[in-house]
């Protein structure tokens, strides 16, 4: 299993995201995840699915310290006795004593964050979390979240892939030692339509959703593709059998645009994105 290590947290560079699966389908499909190999589960509270994925986690048969579990925070609980009050609840779904990961969904301005990082941490140094992080954290507040949190914030999981220019965001990221965890790392299938990532697959012999995954991974970044479909989770995971070339990555890299980010939303307006 390839891991990469970020403040004590080792985090499995590839993971399955659960956004969308609900029901009899998200427990198969996790299920059949953990059986393939996958060690890195994504969920959220807003999801809706935690049951099922500690479920699919207790029927799987793998041990539970093998997975790498985590679940995130809505913005509406970020007030701290409603945080520590959600992390309880998700874990009371996922029937768990301590999740691995949990994460801060969107920012929220409405609420002061030296609030909710003090909750945060609490949660963690209470023992229901074995770390913690952000999502969907501007450069801004990466570096705010960082001057007030008193434990470490292990990664800022946002929206990653070749058609949005996230380097600023990652670049804050590396500078106070986060991993970046990209969701929709396929833009949302826009990955295989794409006329110049399946000419570097076909010269890989790979898919153009694989040329995408592989262009993330051999960044350092963690990617955590959803699919409904068994036969795409092989192929999400078969990715480190080849190695993109320099020239490649920087052509992947000039595919970003400006119209590129799919995912804009948050609790109180969208923060200003970099």
């Amino acid at each position: 299993m390839h891991v990469i290590e970020a403040k004590g947290a080792p985090i499995p560079l590839v993971g399955l995201g659960t956004w969308e699966l609900r029901g009899r389908v998200c427990a198969r499909v996790v299920e059949q995840a953990l059986r393939l190999g996958y060690r890195h589960i994504d969920t959220a509270e807003i999801y809706d699915n935690e049951r099922e994925v500690g479920e699919a986690l207790r029927v799987s048969g793998v041990k539970r310290d093998d997975v790498f579990l985590t679940t995130k925070i809505w913005p509406s609980h970020f007030a701290p006795h409603e945080l520590e009050r959600a992390a309880k609840g998700s874990l009371a779904r996922l029937r768990l004593s301590e999740i691995d990961l949990l994460l801060l969904h969107w920012p929220n301005p409405q609420i002061p964050l030296a609030e909710t990082l003090g909750a945060l941490c609490k949660v963690k140094q209470s023992g229901l979390a074995r770390h913690i992080g952000v999502s969907n954290f501007t450069v801004a507040l990466i570096e705010q979240a960082e001057q007030l949190a008193s434990e470490p914030l292990v990664c800022n999981q946002i929206e990653m892939h070749p058609f949005l220019d996230q380097s600023k965001v990652t670049a804050a990221c590396r500078a106070h030692g986060m991993a970046v965890i990209a969701y929709s790392p396929n833009a949302r299938g826009g990955a295989q339509k794409d006329a110049v990532l399946a000419r570097i697959g076909a010269a890989h012999r790979k898919s153009a959703t694989q040329i995408s995954l592989r262009w993330l991974v051999q960044q350092g970044i963690v990617v955590i593709p959803r699919t409904s479909r068994i036969e795409h989770l092989s192929e999400n995971c078969a990715i480190f059998d080849f190695d993109l070339s320099g020239a490649e990555i920087a052509e992947i890299h000039s595919l970003a645009h400006r119209d590129g980010r799919l995912v804009d939303f948050a609790y109180s307006g969208s923060p200003k994105w970099d």
